[in-house]
């Protein structure tokens, strides 16, 4: 029989090399390649090519089949980030930091899917079965009609599954399971893109829901093969800071949904609570107006969402000043500062500059370029903004104010949380609200002038 060529894997970018080598070409790793087995050859040593197989089976795209089913869980934040619920022979992966409360999030769940006629199991890799009763109990839920099972043999479980036929099977985590075909230790890459693979096809052919948990890496990203992302339908973020009681649940990636919608949880001492208007919890503790404060008017997915952006710019006693950013990307403020220096003449030089997302939120759209340089030059200028408006623009490199989207959406949250006047670009699409005070700005040169020209 002929044998397989050996390969060798990154265990954390999946990356596949032809030899081994102490650091991996592609995310640069050292001690993080390891060797897997080669892949046998068809039968009788025949390659896949040779070997004649079975017709598949073709339609179009014309033809007229039942979508599949939607199981609503009755956690409204759960059903959001999900598409409007959970869809029959789904494969969902979960990823968090530990200890962000997977485990809770997942048991409340499958409590909640159980009450509302689904059969669900539960399958521990990491917990005894008395372990995860007790945490029920704590979270009120020992009365929910969900079946436990602590296992991590991956024969075993896809038996067990045959035999129960469920509607939802959650296996927490995938790091643990253990494939006994598979030469290598539970964790591996080998092992994980097997366990997936078997447990996903197997989600596919009997019609099961499957909810993967998945540990993360220090850089935030799910550990294993990034093909294990590929092979699910939805990949799930479980976010938040330890020092905050917000948690947000993430989508980065929804075959049966709009990807970026987000769940707001709140934690508590009896589980995690949802949160239906974020926007006000992100600003309950605002206060009075203050320097290097300004609201933005954000978009999660399809909700606009509030929040407080903070700045502080001192004197810096270092030849290099600081520069430390707390739930934006480093380098977009690096670029507003650049643009303010550069087309406004504004100087950051031999300035620290802190800047911070209150609540522990997380934003990544090009929207709050404009949010963030208020925040910064209020601080700088020792000016406070007015305590009823809220920020939202694009910056071009030029300068310029670029429009974004959802204008009115954004406008119709804030005015909903008693905000009265904002500012956008020239070029946004306001509608005909007369509650609501825009002022419209062409470029940053403007609005500086306009905002900042007492300082």
């Amino acid at each position: 029989m002929a044998k397989g060529l050996p390969s060798f894997t990154c265990t954390a970018c999946g990356a596949v090399h032809r030899k081994w080598s102490g650091r991996c070409d592609a995310c640069g790793g050292w001690n993080t390649i390891v060797e897997e087995a080669p892949l046998t050859a068809g039968p009788a040593g025949k390659t896949l090519g040779a070997a004649k197989g079975r017709r598949v089976e073709v339609t179009t795209l014309a033809t007229s089949e039942t979508p599949p089913a939607r199981a609503a869980s009755g956690m409204e934040e759960l059903d959001r980030v999900l598409g409007g619920g959970l869809v029959a022979a789904s494969a969902i992966l979960v990823g968090g930091d530990p200890g962000i409360g997977k485990s809770t999030l997942l048991l409340q769940a499958a409590a909640s899917f159980a009450r509302t006629g689904l059969s669900c199991l539960y399958v521990s890799g990491e917990e005894a079965s008395a372990q995860v009763r007790m945490r029920a109990a704590r979270l009120g839920l020992a009365d929910a009609p969900v079946q436990l099972a602590a296992e991590t043999n991956l024969r075993d479980i896809l038996t067990t599954l045959d035999a129960l036929r469920p509607d939802l099977c959650i296996i927490d985590s995938i790091q643990t399971m253990w494939a006994d075909h598979v030469e290598a230790a539970p964790g591996s890459v080998s092992q994980v893109r097997s366990a997936a693979h078997e447990l996903v096809s197997f989600a596919k052919k009997r019609g099961c829901s499957v909810i993967l948990v998945g540990h993360v890496t220090k850089e935030g990203q799910i550990a294993g093969p990034r093909v294990v992302e590929h092979m699910v339908d939805t990949v799930l973020y479980f976010e938040g800071e330890r020092g905050h009681q917000f948690r947000i649940l993430r989508a980065v990636k929804n075959r049966f949904g709009p990807a970026d919608e987000i769940g707001v949880f709140e934690m508590t001492g009896g589980g995690l609570a949802e949160v239906a208007n974020p926007s006000a919890l992100f600003l309950s503790e605002r206060g009075q107006a203050s320097p290097g404060s300004a609201v933005f008017a954000g978009i999660e997915g399809t909700r606009p969402v509030l929040t407080e952006i903070q700045a502080l710019v001192a004197p810096s006693p270092l030849g290099t000043p600081r520069r430390t950013v707390v739930g934006l990307d480093s380098g977009r403020l690096s670029t507003i500062l650049a643009v303010l220096e550069a087309r406004c003449g504004i100087p950051f030089a031999g300035l620290d500059v802190f800047l911070n997302v209150a609540g522990g939120m997380r934003v990544s759209e090009p929207a709050a370029d404009l949010a963030v340089a208020a925040a910064l030059l209020s601080a700088r200028e020792d000016v406070a903004l007015p305590p009823d408006m809220v920020i939202f623009g694009e910056i071009s490199l030029s300068g310029a104010l670029r429009p974004v989207g959802q204008t009115e959406n954004r406008l119709k949250e804030a005015r909903k949380l008693g905000f009265s006047q904002a500012v956008a670009p020239e070029q946004s699409k306001t509608g005909g609200d007369d509650a609501m005070r825009v002022r419209k700005m062409p470029d940053l040169t403007t609005f500086v002038g306009e905002m900042f020209a007492a300082g």
